[in-house]
């Protein structure tokens, strides 16, 4: 089992950055693709961004491609998001979530991932 710890949101101007991390406990953290997710209230939760075991590979939604960028460092069981550019529509709960799915076409897909985090509050201001 993996658990998932995320931290570094809060509240920005429009324009600003954040950086959200993610700690992960167990031994196994390098085998998972790792993604971001966020709801916003009274939406569904969507995709985000995600990165393959090794961070070699990585997927953007088009909404925030080009402003964030997904990374992870293995030796610190730790995925990182970082968000510039921010806007009043990236406002949402992010979370973080671990999965054991390879194939990059179901990254995108919440029932990829098994196990979540409890989320951190973004909120950009405009």
């Amino acid at each position: 089992q993996v658990q998932l710890v995320e931290s570094g949101g809060g509240l920005v101007q429009a324009g600003g950055s954040l950086r959200l991390s993610c700690a992960a406990s167990g031994r196994t953290f390098s085998s998972y693709t790792m993604g971001w997710f966020r709801q916003a209230p009274g939406k569904e939760r969507e995709f985000v961004a995600a990165i393959s075991w090794s961070g070699g590979s990585t997927y953007h939604a088009d909404s925030v491609k080009g402003r964030f960028t997904c990374s992870r460092d293995n030796a610190k069981n730790t995925v990182y998001l970082q968000m510039n550019s921010l806007k009043p529509e990236d406002t949402a709960v992010y979370y973080c979530a671990a999965s054991n799915v390879v194939s990059s076409s179901r990254w995108s897909s919440l029932k990829s991932y098994a196990y979540w985090g409890q989320g951190t509050q973004v909120t950009v201001s405009s």
